[in-house]
C-alpha cells in the first residue's frame, strides 16, 4: 500500500464508515493518527511535545510574520526561522499537542493558527508564544448561542441542529484554513462546514454556518479573498462565493465534480482553485468562468499561494513544487525529490520552502 493510501485508509478508520476518506488528501490528513488522539481531546490541554529538531518534523502550513518564517504540523509543533529555512527552533510556548494544520498573520506580530479539536491559537509576539482562543468544545457552544438568535428564521432552526450535532459530538473536527483580514477580523473553516468568525481579534468567535449554501456540511478545505469577494473551495467540487465582505456565500458553479483542496487570489485579480487529481483551475473574472491550467502530473495539488513577483506557487503530494503564471502550464521547478508535500512558501528573499512529512525544505533562490 502506498504511503498516500495508507493514511486515506487511517483516516477513514478515524472518520468513520459514514463519510468519505477525503480529508486524507488535505494538508491537515497527513498525520491522521493524530486526529485520534485529538478525538479523546487529551491533547487539546496538552501542551506541544518538545523536539530536537523541528524543522524535521511534519510541517503542514507556513506564514510569513514580516521576515520571519512560522511553520506548524503535527503535536502542536511550531517551527520559526529568522534567516529564511537556515536554521530553526521551536516556540517557546504553545498550549496544545494537537495537529495544527494552518497558520497566518495579519502583520509581524500578530497571528493564528488552527487544527485538530477544532482549536484557535493566537500570538501577538510573531510566533514566539501561542494561546488557546477556542476550540472545538467552545465553538459548537457559541453556534448554539448564535442559533437562538435568529427567532422564527428557518436558518436559525438548521443552526440549532448543527450547533445540537457539534455539542454532542465533542472537539473532534479539525479546522482546515483561516483568513486573517486584519488584527482584528479573522474566519477559519473546517470539516463538515465549520465556519467561525472573530471581529476582536479573537476574544470571541460567531457561528458563521448559516451565511453558507452547504446544507450537507461538506468540508471546506480553502478559503481565499480578494477586496470584499470572497471564496471558500471544499468537497465534491463545492464553491462558495461572497461578494460582499464575507456576509452571505451563494454557490457558483464549479468546473471539476471533485475535491477543491486550495484556492488562493493574486494581486492581478486572477483566482486559481487546484484539488484531487492535480486538477487546477484559474478564473479572471471573479469566478464566472473558469480555465484549466495544464501541465501538472496526477497527484493532488494541496496548496496555492500568490507570488510577490507575480504568478501562483503549488504544492502537491508528489513531493513537487510547480508554478504558473498569467494562466500558463504549470511548471514543476527543479529540486531534490522530497516526502509528499503540505505547502510551498516564497521566502523574503527568494527561494521557495517547501513544507510536509519530511519538515521544511529549502529549494534554490532561482527557483
Amino acid at each position: 500500500m502506498s504511503v498516500i493510501r495508507a493514511m486515506q485508509h487511517m483516516y477513514s478508520q478515524v472518520l468513520g464508515p459514514t463519510r468519505r476518506g477525503v480529508l486524507a488528501l488535505g494538508a491537515a490528513a497527513l498525520v491522521p493518527a493524530q486526529a485520534a488522539e485529538a478525538g479523546r481531546f487529551g491533547a487539546i490541554a496538552r501542551a506541544a511535545r518538545s523536539v530536537i529538531r523541528p524543522e524535521r518534523a511534519v510541517l503542514l502550513a507556513g506564514a510569513l510574520a514580516g521576515e520571519r518564517v512560522v511553520a506548524v504540523g503535527e503535536r502542536g509543533v511550531v517551527a520559526l526561522s529568522d534567516d529564511g529555512g537556515g536554521h530553526w527552533r521551536q516556540a517557546r510556548s504553545v498550549p496544545v499537542s494537537v495537529t495544527l494544520t494552518a497558520v497566518r498573520f495579519a502583520d509581524a506580530a500578530h497571528g493564528w493558527a488552527v487544527g485538530h479539536g477544532g482549536v484557535i491559537l493566537a500570538t501577538r509576539d510573531g510566533g514566539e508564544r501561542w494561546v488557546l482562543q477556542s476550540d472545538g468544545a467552545r465553538l459548537a457552544q457559541a453556534a448554539a448561542s448564535a442559533a437562538t438568535n435568529f427567532g422564527d428564521d428557518p436558518r436559525g432552526a438548521l443552526l440549532a441542529r448543527e450547533a445540537g450535532q457539534l455539542v454532542k459530538d465533542g472537539p473532534d473536527k479539525p479546522l482546515l484554513d483561516l483568513h486573517v483580514v486584519d488584527a482584528h477580523r479573522v474566519a477559519v473553516v473546517g470539516a463538515y462546514g465549520l465556519f467561525f468568525e472573530t471581529l476582536d481579534g479573537g476574544a470571541s468567535w460567531t457561528a458563521a454556518l448559516d451565511r453558507l449554501d452547504n446544507p450537507k456540511g461538506q468540508h471546506l478545505y480553502a478559503i481565499a479573498v480578494r477586496g470584499s469577494t470572497w471564496l471558500l473551495a471544499g468537497e465534491q467540487g463545492l464553491l462558495l462565493r461572497s461578494t460582499d465582505d464575507g456576509r452571505r456565500f451563494a454557490r457558483i458553479a464549479s468546473p471539476y465534480n471533485g475535491t477543491w483542496l486550495a484556492a488562493c487570489a493574486t494581486r492581478d485579480g486572477e483566482w486559481v482553485i487546484a484539488g484531487l487529481r492535480g486538477q487546477a483551475w484559474r478564473s479572471i473574472d471573479d469566478g464566472q468562468r473558469w480555465t484549466q491550467i495544464e501541465g501538472a502530473p496526477p497527484a493532488s495539488l494541496v496548496s496555492a499561494g500568490a507570488l510577490p513577483e507575480g504568478g501562483v506557487l503549488l504544492a502537491n503530494q508528489a513531493g513537487q513544487v510547480l508554478v504558473t503564471r498569467a494562466g500558463s502550464s504549470l511548471t514543476v521547478l527543479p529540486g531534490p525529490a522530497l516526502p509528499p508535500l503540505s505547502q510551498a512558501l516564497a521566502l523574503p528573499a527568494g527561494g521557495r520552502l517547501a513544507l510536509g512529512l519530511g519538515g521544511a525544505t529549502r529549494l534554490d533562490k532561482h527557483a
